[in-house]
């Protein structure tokens, strides 16, 4: 979304919420920043999916395939990434080193099993550096907690950066992540 439109929909994951959107600057307020686990949510799921042949502003999902999902499943190069109780702590403490390290304002962060979503203001700074840097902080973190031993990412190609032009979108979007992904997970380990 270029900084001259006016409205925007802001889309995640079974969250569509219309807001009209004003900022007199070209700089977001912020972005809800969201990545998932290897593996974790493929073409074909029943979530719905997007790819690159559909992915149209305000484009609906692709439904469910099981054969889309079945071929995507057979092309996976390791097991499906689902992070432990110790990895979401390595997680968690990385993206707040990352902020603090490079003065980014954190909102909100929430570390799931297999995504996280984080409100951050960046200022002038592309989102893409702060999707890339949260990724390699992460990665870098679990590696050193002896929580990732494996050479490969944990982490899916590409991300969501919603760009939130206003007040009222920063606080829906901090709402989404504090509120909207269900109660806390448990500590099993």
């Amino acid at each position: 979304m270029g900084s001259s439109e006016s409205v925007s929909t802001i889309r995640v994951s079974g969250w569509d919420q219309g807001t009209t959107m004003w900022n007199a600057t070209d700089i977001p307020l912020g972005y809800l920043i969201t990545f998932r686990c290897y593996g974790t949510w493929l073409h074909g799921d029943e979530r719905g999916s997007i790819d690159r042949f559909h992915n149209r502003y305000k484009s609906p999902y692709l439904p469910r395939s099981d054969r889309r999902k079945e071929i995507g499943t057979g092309q996976l190069k390791s097991e499906p990434v689902n992070l432990s109780a110790a990895q979401r702590r390595s997680v968690d403490s990385a993206i707040r080193e990352v902020c603090e390290h490079r003065r980014w304002f954190l909102h909100t962060l929430n570390v799931r099993t297999n995504h996280l979503h984080a409100v951050v203001s960046i200022g002038k700074i592309k989102p893409e550096r702060a999707l890339n840097a949260f990724k390699a902080y992460a990665t870098r973190r679990m590696r050193r907690d002896g929580n990732w031993e494996y050479e490969h990412t944990p982490w899916a190609d590409r991300g969501s950066k919603i760009h939130l032009w206003n007040e009222k979108s920063l606080a829906l979007a901090i709402d989404y992540v504090v509120n909207g992904q269900g109660g806390d997970l448990p500590q099993f380990e």
